[in-house]
C-alpha cells in the first residue's frame, strides 16, 4: 500500500486525508493544530453565537472514523527532491510516496497589524473580538471599523467576504442590544470597489446595503498602518477605531519561501491543472498553498480547495492503475459564498459564465447555519455528502 502524506489539517487537507483513505492509500496528516477549524462558521464566534469548539472538529476522532494517522507538529521547510518535510519538534519526516502540500498560506503583515484582530488567523483571535465587543457593548457607545487588505501579487489571495459578515453581524448584535444608535461603524478596504470580483451586481448591493444600515465606508485610499486606536491611510487621514478588524490578503506559507518547490511571485506553490506541483513527479498541491491566477475574478475558497483534495485522490488512484483518466480543477473555479448578516444572508455565485446576486432575507442565515452543521455530521460520515457540497 503506497503512502501518503498530506501537510495541513484544514478543509483541503482533511478532504484530501478522507479520499485518499477511500482509495486505499495508507495516509498520516501533519497539522500544527490538533482540529479542524471550520473557518466560514468562525464569524459567529465575535458575537458569541458560536464557541471555539463548535466550529471544530478533532483531528483524533476525523482519523479514527477514516483510518489515517494524525501528527500534531509545525512544518518548517519542504526539501521535495530530498523527499524530506522538516518539522519543528520531531525533525525530518521522509516516511512517504506521495505528498500532497495543504499547509494554506500566510499573511501580509502591515505595518502596526498586531493593533488588529481577524477572524482568518489564528482561532483565539476570533475569541478575542467576542471579548472586546462585550467590553464595549458594556461600555454602551464606540467606533468599529472592519475591512480588507489586497495583495497587487495575486489578487485570488483576498479574503473579503468573511470581513462583509463580520460587519453586518456587527450591526446586528448591537441592534439586538439597542445600542446601535450609540456606535460608529465603518468598512474599509484599499480597493475602489471592494467585492467587484464577485460580480458588478454585488458592489452595487453591498455599497447599498451600507447605506440603508448606516455603515459608513472608506474605500481606495491605500492603508499606510495600524495604530491602537484607528487606521491610517496614505493621505494622512485616520480612521478613529476602539476595536479594528482586519483580514490580511494571503501569501505564500512561511515554510515554503526557502523550500525547493517552484514558487509564484506572491510565495504560492506552482501546479498543473491536476495539482501536480510543476517539476515534481511525487508532489501534489492544493487550496490556499497552491497558485491559481488564470483570471482577474479567481478566490482561495473552501469549495475549491475540496474540488482539489478529491480530484487529487483520484488522480494518485489513477496514476497507480496505470489509467490516464485524470481529474482537472479549472473547470470548476467559481465563487460560491452565502455572507451572512446575523438576520439573513447574500448569496453570490460567479464562474466563466455568469455572476450573480440574490438577497435571502431570514432564512438565508439558517442556510449558512445549516450549512455548519452538514459539513461537521458529513466529516464523520454521519450523514450522506451531497454531490457539490
Amino acid at each position: 500500500m503506497k503512502k501518503v502524506t498530506v501537510l495541513g489539517g484544514g478543509i483541503a487537507g482533511v478532504e484530501a486525508a478522507i479520499y485518499l483513505r477511500k482509495k486505499n492509500f495508507e495516509v498520516t496528516l501533519i497539522s500544527n493544530r490538533d482540529y479542524d477549524y471550520i473557518y466560514p462558521i468562525s464569524i459567529w464566534i465575535p458575537t458569541g453565537e458560536k464557541t471555539l469548539d463548535d466550529v471544530s472538529i478533532p483531528l483524533a476522532k476525523l482519523a479514527r472514523r477514516h483510518g489515517f494517522q494524525v501528527i500534531v507538529d509545525e512544518v518548517i521547510n519542504v526539501r521535495a527532491r530530498e523527499n524530506k518535510v522538516l518539522l519543528k519538534n520531531q525533525g525530518e519526516y521522509t516516511d512517504y510516496d506521495y505528498l500532497v502540500i495543504a499547509i494554506g498560506a500566510s499573511k501580509l503583515k502591515p505595518e502596526g497589524v498586531e493593533h488588529t484582530l481577524s477572524v482568518c488567523g489564528d482561532p483565539k483571535e476570533a475569541v478575542m473580538l467576542n471579548d472586546r465587543l462585550e467590553d464595549l457593548a458594556e461600555r454602551g457607545y464606540g467606533k468599529i471599523a472592519v475591512g480588507f487588505g489586497g495583495n497587487p501579487k495575486d489578487p485570488s489571495a483576498v479574503r473579503g467576504g468573511p470581513a462583509f459578515e463580520v460587519m453586518f453581524n456587527f450591526h446586528h448584535f448591537l441592534t439586538k442590544r439597542q445600542l446601535r444608535d450609540q456606535f460608529d461603524l465603518t468598512f474599509f478596504a484599499p480597493m475602489e470597489n471592494p467585492g467587484a470580483r464577485m460580480g458588478d451586481q454585488v458592489v452595487v448591493g453591498m455599497n447599498k446595503m451600507f447605506k440603508n444600515l448606516g455603515i459608513d465606508t472608506k474605500f481606495g485610499k491605500k492603508i499606510t498602518r495600524f495604530v491602537p486606536d484607528g487606521v491610517i491611510f496614505e493621505d494622512g487621514s485616520k480612521l478613529e477605531s476602539d476595536l479594528t478588524m482586519f483580514i490580511s490578503a494571503g501569501t505564500g506559507h512561511y515554510a515554503l519561501k526557502d523550500s525547493d518547490l517552484p514558487l509564484s511571485e506572491a510565495g504560492f506553490i506552482k501546479i498543473d491543472d491536476y495539482c501536480q506541483v510543476e517539476g515534481f513527479d511525487n508532489v501534489y498541491a492544493i487550496g490556499d498553498a497552491a497558485a491559481l491566477g488564470t483570471t482577474d475574478w479567481e478566490a482561495k475558497q473552501g469549495h475549491v480547495a475540496e474540488v482539489m483534495a478529491r480530484n487529487t485522490a483520484h488522480n494518485l488512484a489513477t496514476r497507480e492503475a496505470g489509467g490516464s483518466d485524470f481529474l482537472g480543477y479549472k473547470e470548476h473555479l467559481s465563487i460560491l459564498c452565502v455572507m451572512d448578516s446575523g438576520n439573513g444572508a447574500v448569496y453570490v455565485e460567479r464562474d466563466y459564465k455568469r455572476a450573480k446576486m440574490k438577497f435571502m432575507p431570514i432564512y438565508g442565515h439558517w442556510v449558512k447555519r445549516g450549512w455548519g452543521m452538514y459539513y461537521k455530521l458529513s466529516k464523520m460520515n454521519r450523514i450522506p455528502r451531497l454531490p457539490g457540497m
